[in-house]
């Protein structure tokens, strides 16, 4: 069942077209990776669905309905959205700053409830941000940073979640911290995960359901080990390689050969 669909869609920027004529259905419960080569599609395509971007033509439904007829407090309360880059407020503290997520809940004459403070203290632990609560968002690496936005979007508490390459500027640690949370999420909760991920080998470890996306449009879909294999890599990112089986958790594993003369001798 998909809890998210395009339908004819078309996405254009200065009426360059982005995508286009796009039907696409993203399951519900499941978490779904775009992938594919720069400037593909992936962060636009996520942008429509977040609402961020309107159609050229086509829809973007929300369980059946138009994303962009519903008004933007209904959007905020069943879908959150991690953008590549976010401007940092000034003087904000991460604890504020999280605590902005749960203002879809409140009305306008109403402070935060022990609830809306019991999901924020609980998004801090989860993302390992308890001892830096107090901190100045500026004051931060990129890395924890990153970790506060995303804590931000957990607060929001929606069964949709959308992030456009959460693990830019984390180190591999931290990188398999934050996929294994949203995973984690997505397994207790059913909540439904999309992202866009340049790292295709973290992508085929968590991903239910890969997108590639190529020429305006999905070029291959569904499992990884059904999507991936050398001639997809070689079509979507013009790169040569091979797909072995990853040794630990048995999901396509890839392995760039490139083009120089090394590669011809392995």
């Amino acid at each position: 069942m998909s809890i998210l669909e395009t339908k004819n869609l078309s996405l254009a920027y200065d009426k360059d077209k982005i995508i286009d004529n796009l039907d696409l259905k993203i399951p519900e419960g499941e978490i779904t990776i775009f992938i594919g080569g720069n400037g593909s599609g992936k962060s636009t395509l996520l942008n429509s669905m977040a609402r961020l971007l309107k159609p050229m033509e086509g829809s973007v439904e929300l369980r059946g309905e138009d994303i962009n007829q519903l008004s933007t407090k209904e959007v905020a309360k069943k879908l959150a959205f991690l953008p590549q880059s976010s401007t940092i407020p000034e003087g904000i503290t991460v604890r504020k700053l999280v605590e902005q997520g749960r203002y879809p809940y409140q009305k306008w004459y109403q402070a935060s409830s022990s609830e809306d403070q019991k999901i924020v203290e609980k998004v801090l632990k989860d993302t390992g941000l308890l001892e830096l609560a107090d901190r100045d968002l500026s004051s931060l690496s990129g890395g924890q940073r990153q970790r506060a936005w995303l804590a931000m979007v957990l607060a929001q508490d929606t069964e949709i979640i959308l992030l456009d390459e959460p693990t830019t500027y984390l180190d591999l640690s931290h990188q398999v911290d934050l996929l294994d949370l949203l995973y984690e999420l997505n397994k207790k909760d059913q909540r439904t995960i999309i992202m866009v991920l340049h790292d295709l080998n973290l992508a085929c470890r968590y991903a239910d359901h890969i997108v590639a996306v190529k020429d305006k449009g999905v070029f291959a879909q569904g499992k990884p080990e059904e999507v991936i294999d050398e001639e997809v890599i070689k079509e979507v990112f013009d790169l040569n390689c091979q797909i072995v089986s990853d040794p630990v958790f048995g999901t396509p594993l890839c392995i760039p050969t490139g083009k120089n003369k090394l590669s011809q001798v392995v």
